[in-house]
């Protein structure tokens, strides 16, 4: 009875980053209409003693399988007073960060695996047990594996790690904090048990289980879920990155996902097994920091330059990798600069002399062609008040870079013109509708033939 006091008092009133199931079962329990007695933690990998540099055995805690470190996170979740697999069924997270810390410090660990099978648990302690995992992941590769179920405070947990792998069958996600309150009036009244309260503090009692749940009660409660939710997105969208933003995690609205939809989710990253994992980190190229290799993939992202990356199902080592992408973007790279030394050569070509402001502009700004500059100069040049000569010879040059078009006649611009002077081309120019519609200006008109005569006469 002892044991089920203590249990209440973690359970009742409280914010839980735990599934509905678990919070139903916790709840029969109680109220005595079942009885639960889960199985210690059972690892058949990896052992917790192992030799150090003086060939002395040394107990560790947590086990050990090469130079990986194997850390078994299962069952409810509580902040204190539970070690690793205690016949509760309770897991602290006060045990599970002394692991963490001490696989941190442990020079003979290379990398680290989060065995977990859990469906959270208490909110309290849960968020600094996701940052301890995000530090560690920044020291040494971490994975954490949802080997059957990472729910609520284990996938808050887990979200720090350098990746997730998710088993096939395996249950990831329930972003949500949930609080039970059990209303025992009626079954006290049935009992004949009439409780009384003596307390001082207005807020003092609120929740108790000896009576419905006042509203205002209620708001408060709310107010506190809603407060370690925003913490819940925030711990996610951290460890996740843009794998998993807090308004993609928010978007899941607290549902748990099987194996491949939790990845197509963004809650995982690959569906894979334990074993796979710690035979990947095991390899001589196992502890660097990336994706695990525990399918074969035809394509793998890098995280952090989301470019395609190296991958041992490829055959292409890291190194040659980089050679590769770094050649690209070279590669790359000059043929940019080539681009736009081209178009800026072009434009400082055809612009005529008494437009440095413009031509300035008009080199700054990279989206400018030199199509669209020498339209812009021929507008210029047309409002700037000049020497005639001058400006026949300014907008000639400037007419050299509009693109020649098809005449409003239909003859493909090859149609012979009767005039052959400029005061003549202005005139058909002044008379045609058709040609005003293709021509801006009749300068424009009188450079474009005056280019073409000199072109025929030649």
């Amino acid at each position: 009875m002892t044991d089920l006091v203590q249990i209440a008092d973690r359970v009742l009133n409280r914010p839980l980053l735990i599934t509905p199931d678990k919070a139903s079962v916790i709840l029969g329990v109680l109220s005595g209409r079942i009885g639960i007695n889960p199985p210690d933690a059972s690892r058949f990998e990896g052992s917790p003693v192992s030799r150090d540099a003086d060939g002395q055995l040394r107990m560790k805690p947590y086990n050990v399988s090469g130079d990986v470190a194997i850390i078994t996170i299962t069952g409810s979740l509580v902040n204190r007073g539970a070690w690793i697999g205690a016949s509760s069924g309770l897991t602290s997270y006060e045990g599970i960060q002394h692991q963490i810390k001490r696989a941190a410090a442990d020079d003979s660990i290379r990398s680290v695996i989060l065995d977990i099978h859990s469906p959270g648990g208490e909110a309290v302690g849960a968020f600094e047990t996701g940052e301890m995992v995000r530090r560690l992941a920044s020291k040494k590769r971490t994975v954490a594996v949802s080997n059957g179920l990472m729910a609520s405070a284990a996938y808050a947990i887990g979200s720090g790690a350098s990746e997730i792998v998710t088993t096939a069958t395996g249950l990831t996600g329930s972003i949500g904090v949930v609080v039970l309150h059990a209303d025992m009036s009626k079954r006290l009244e049935d009992d004949g048990i009439d409780p009384t309260l003596i307390f001082a503090g207005a807020h003092k009692v609120d929740g108790n289980p000896f009576g419905p749940l006042p509203d205002s009660v209620r708001e408060d409660l709310q107010a506190e879920v809603n407060a370690f939710y925003d913490l819940f997105l925030a711990t996610v969208a951290e460890g996740r990155g843009k794998r998993l933003t807090a308004d993609m995690a928010r978007a899941t609205e607290a549902r748990t996902m099987i194996g491949q939809k939790a990845v197509d989710a963004g809650l995982a990253d690959q569906v894979g097994t334990f074993e796979a994992v710690l035979e990947d980190l095991k390899s001589p190229s196992g502890a660097r920091s990336g994706r695990s290799n525990v399918q074969k993939r035809s394509v793998s992202m890098d995280t952090e330059t989301e470019v395609p990356g190296a991958s041992a199902a490829s055959g292409i080592s890291q190194e040659d990798h980089d050679k590769a992408v770094k050649a690209a973007h070279d590669s790359g790279f000059t043929a940019g600069v080539k681009a736009e030394n081209a178009r800026i050569l072009a434009i400082e070509e055809q612009t005529p002399a008494g437009h440095a402001e413009l031509l300035a502009q008009h080199k700054a700004d990279t989206t400018m062609t030199p199509e669209k500059s020498a339209v812009a100069v021929l507008k210029a040049e047309k409002a700037k008040p000049a020497n005639p000569r001058q400006t026949l010879e300014n907008l000639d040059k400037a007419a050299a870079g509009v693109e020649s078009r098809p005449s409003a006649q239909g003859d493909g611009g090859n149609a012979t013109p009767k005039a052959t002077t400029p005061d003549g081309w202005k005139a058909e120019w002044e008379a045609s509708q058709d040609l005003q519609a293709e021509y801006p200006t009749a300068e424009a008109y009188v450079a474009t033939m005056k280019r073409e005569s000199t072109r025929s006469a030649a």
